[in-house]
């Protein structure tokens, strides 16, 4: 199981991000897991300062922007 984790404050971007990347992950048919990590203190963590971020499986795959499903399932596979 995929591990998606949506860094952000609930931005509309971060919005964006965790929409394009459930569907990305549906349409791999993949099983996952979402979670959306809200705690500046937490994002810090992960040595992000720009949101909205993209972590897969404890990685950071992006930064600062939001990918397209097609490029998120690049991220997934």
């Amino acid at each position: 199981m995929k591990k998606i984790q949506i860094l952000g404050t609930g931005c509309p971007k971060c919005k964006k991000l965790a929409e394009n990347a459930e569907a990305a992950a549906k349409d791999l048919g993949i099983e996952y897991d979402i979670e959306k990590v809200t705690n500046i203190n937490e994002i810090m963590k992960f040595g992000v300062m720009i949101t909205p971020a993209l972590v897969v499986d404890g990685d950071v795959k992006v930064v600062g922007k939001v990918p397209s499903p097609d490029d998120i399932k690049g991220m997934l596979a």
